[in-house]
């Protein structure tokens, strides 16, 4: 029995989604692996002297505690955005994996009955 386009296309769409929603969750991960090293970096940095030593590539450079936590801050707040960007995302992608199992298995149970 040949599958229509249509419940082929809701199979490849569906996925898709899948890989989409599997990304997503990876870089979830990442993004809350990088949090927890800042919070660590944010700890150790508390009561230190004015001069600290801070990565950039493969140097160490020296800079002021600071300075060094103004920029921790900044990029912990900007990685609580991309995990709530991220969030959404997976959201909605759940939402649509739900409504296409919905299709693909009421396609199939009609071809099951034809």
């Amino acid at each position: 029995m040949e599958v229509p386009k249509e419940v082929a296309h809701d199979i490849n769409e569906f996925q898709t989604a899948q890989n989409q929603l599997q990304m997503i969750m990876v870089q979830k991960q990442q993004i809350k692996m990088q949090l927890e090293e800042i919070d660590d970096a944010l700890e150790e940095l508390k009561g230190k002297s004015s001069k600290v030593y801070k990565s950039i590539g493969s140097l160490l450079i020296e800079s002021n505690s600071e300075d060094v936590v103004k920029e921790l801050n900044e990029s912990k707040e900007t990685m609580k955005v991309r995990l709530g960007m991220l969030g959404k995302q997976e959201e909605k992608l759940r939402g649509r994996l739900v409504e296409l199992k919905s299709r693909i298995e009421k396609a199939a149970g009609e071809m099951g009955a034809a």
